[in-house]
């Protein structure tokens, strides 16, 4: 039997419990985000998995597809929308919602409106298909400025392929509650919108658990629902969120070793004394960071060991001083059920979100 690890175990119930969190905390209709392979979890299974959410949100369109493949029928909204004619076919045909945030992308729809047979019937569809209009109000990566806004609001208006528009944007410093440009921000998009009666969506997690009375009609939860915090200044624990990844490896190997021995690529750890170590069947080919320095906590039989000299490809070392009782084959969680993925991207000085997202195909993936 050939052993499989590193394994990554996809908590359902888990997810299903950072849903509820957000249900807590705003009655708006919930687009779960999915960008990302769903943060590194499993686009189709965690998209299966949540049946309970209004919609999905992906970066783009081959994510959307995939989705509706496997028979995915809930509202989806594509963020970085189309580039091209045939992929507004795309969106027509598989009723894919579309983020518009630049003037390229509202000549193309235009044109589009004027080659396409109208009425546009079609099995769950209206007359047309849904875009979201982003408003840049202070990101400036996507969307239209606040004095552009009026303008392309009329011109999306008079494109008849539209069966439904929405208003979006996106902060960029909601993590931070002490920085006081997100009140701005908020407050700002608001004003701009407030003679508009479209539905409007601006909440991504950290909105969601600091500004509930900004959620209005659609939440955008992401970090949120895979179980780690998206505010630096709170554990995913205070937020009441639980971890759904837990990745682990096995000890493949324990040695004991003199005073002076030096640890790994580089020789930079060097054993104060003779001491047993342990090697992880883990490394950077796997998606552990490798750039985490020594001490980096692991979870062994319940104690917090600190990882000790560099990461390579495929293993890692630990410091098995004071945990005796450790043997090969013993799991080592590197981060999930007792060992935070904020704790280990701090130490990384990386944030949750790379954590999950790095993860290779060498990761076998379990769901229960």
């Amino acid at each position: 039997m050939i052993s499989h690890f590193p394994t990554a175990h996809i908590n359902l119930s888990a997810l299903q419990h950072n849903f509820n969190v957000v249900r807590q905390h705003s009655s708006a209709n919930i687009l779960c985000m999915l960008k990302a392979n769903a943060y590194g979890h499993g686009l189709i299974p965690i998209a299966q998995a949540l049946h309970e959410a209004d919609g999905f949100g992906v970066a783009r369109l081959e994510e959307a597809l995939a989705l509706r493949a496997v028979g995915i029928t809930q509202k989806i909204v594509v963020m970085l929308g189309f580039l091209t004619h045939e992929e507004l076919e795309l969106f027509f045909q598989h009723n894919l919602d579309a983020v518009i945030h630049s003037e390229f992308q509202l000549d193309l729809l235009e044109a589009f409106t004027e080659i396409l047979p109208l009425p546009l019937a079609g099995e769950g569809r209206g007359e047309g298909f849904n875009i979201w209009l982003k408003l840049d109000i202070g990101m400036h990566r996507l969307g239209f400025l606040p004095k552009d806004f009026a303008k392309v609001y009329q011109r999306l208006k008079q494109c008849k392929v539209i069966s439904e528009l929405m208003l979006m944007t996106h902060f960029p410093c909601a993590d931070d509650f002490t920085n006081p440009i997100t009140d701005v921000q908020i407050a700002e998009f608001f004003n701009i919108t407030k003679n508009y009666s479209d539905k409007k969506s601006i909440a991504n997690s950290a909105i969601i658990l600091q500004h509930s009375v900004a959620s209005r009609d659609w939440v955008r939860p992401g970090i949120m629902l895979y179980g780690a915090s998206p505010l630096n200044y709170m554990s995913a624990d205070n937020l009441d969120l639980k971890p759904v990844m837990t990745l682990s490896s096995r000890i493949i190997a324990i040695h004991e070793l003199p005073a002076g021995a030096a640890i790994g690529y580089g020789s930079t750890w060097t054993c104060p004394e003779a001491m047993r170590i342990a090697v992880v069947a883990i490394g950077y080919g796997d998606g552990y960071p490798r750039h985490v320095p020594s001490g980096t906590p692991v979870l062994i039989r319940g104690k917090h060991l600190p990882l000790i000299g560099r990461v390579s490809m495929d293993l890692i070392t630990v410091d098995l001083r004071g945990a005796d009782e450790i043997e090969i084959g013993d799991e080592v969680i590197l981060w999930g059920e007792g060992l935070s993925a904020d704790l280990i991207a701090n130490h990384a000085d990386t944030i949750a979100y790379e954590l999950f997202c790095r993860l290779t195909s060498r990761i076998k993936f379990i769901y229960n």
